[in-house]
């Protein structure tokens, strides 16, 4: 029994007794104590619905920009923006349509290279750089279409000597150094949508390289990393090095320049027949002197 009944059974027996209990002490078993609350336990601090801070990233990597100086490139018969239409515009736009045509036909398929081909020759001088630089100017001209040009003649680099270019890390040096990426030393220039990959460092074992299992990964990197670009290989000449073979294997489209002045027809019956794994070869008749019309510049082996 509680404390508060046993006060009232008591008050209830002296009534009953005749007791006036108004004026009765209360009991000394009867205290009134006081009330007191239950404890309040702790609230749990509330959750922020804020968006929590963003976690800084390293930043992106950028690629350094270069100038051209168009108005000398025009002069020594470059395609630059702005240039006037001329008839080697008109060649190269020729030479241009079924490259381009096979890389839409190809799109993004896994393993499909048609984006990555090669210009080169069977012997040095007949012209080989002249029109890669070309070509990749004329397809930097389309609507859609960016380009990178990769000086892949390691042993005697010169597209960016014809630039106008001091040479610095490229090619090469991807090979060589894990730790960089291809925009580490890619150059973006003042053409729209035409950027450059220099040959890189000067190694002794160059000719190696472009045919070490380093030259596939990046090949296969370039070919997924940069699937919205055409990328076009300067290359050595097919009769001096093999390393030209071993790529003309691994790319999807071969250009094969002529200089119809002086390479012979036995050079050219052997450059193509080092070529003849490739699926898409097209031949680019260089110096010709005689207009031969629509098939001046190109066609198909």
């Amino acid at each position: 029994m509680s404390i508060i009944q046993k006060a009232a059974q008591r008050l209830e027996e002296l009534h009953r007794a005749g007791v006036d209990v108004a004026n009765v002490p209360l009991a000394q078993d009867v205290r009134v104590t006081p009330i007191t609350s239950h404890p309040v336990r702790a609230m749990p601090p509330a959750v922020s619905t804020a968006a929590p801070a963003p976690v800084p990233l390293a930043p992106a990597r950028s690629s350094a920009e270069v100038q051209l100086d168009l108005v000398r490139l025009e002069r020594e018969g470059f395609l630059v923006p702005g240039s006037a239409r001329n008839e080697l515009a008109e060649e190269f736009r020729h030479i241009k349509q079924p490259l381009l045509r096979a890389v839409r036909e190809g799109g993004r398929r896994p393993g499909n290279r048609d984006a990555l081909l090669m210009v080169t020759s069977a012997l040095p001088k007949e012209g080989k750089t002249f029109c890669a630089i070309n070509l990749a100017l004329s397809m930097a001209a389309e609507v859609d279409t960016s380009v990178l040009l990769v000086d892949a003649d390691v042993v005697r680099p010169s597209v960016l000597d014809r630039l106008g270019l001091q040479e610095g890390r490229g090619l090469l040096d991807l090979l060589t150094d894990a730790s960089l990426q291809p925009a580490d030393v890619m150059l973006r220039t003042n053409v729209p949508k035409l950027s450059l990959l220099p040959a890189g460092t000067r190694n002794q074992r160059s000719t190696e390289l472009l045919a070490s299992d380093a030259m596939e990964r990046l090949l296969a990197e370039l070919a997924s990393r940069y699937a919205d670009r055409v990328i076009i290989f300067d290359t050595p000449p097919l009769l001096l090095t093999s390393e030209a073979r071993v790529l003309a294997s691994r790319l999807g489209q071969v250009v094969m320049v002529v200089n119809a002045a002086s390479t012979s027809r036995a050079a050219v019956t052997d450059a193509f027949g080092t070529v003849e794994q490739c699926p898409k070869v097209m031949s680019v008749l260089n110096r010709c002197a005689e207009p031969l019309n629509d098939r001046r510049y190109g066609y198909y082996y």
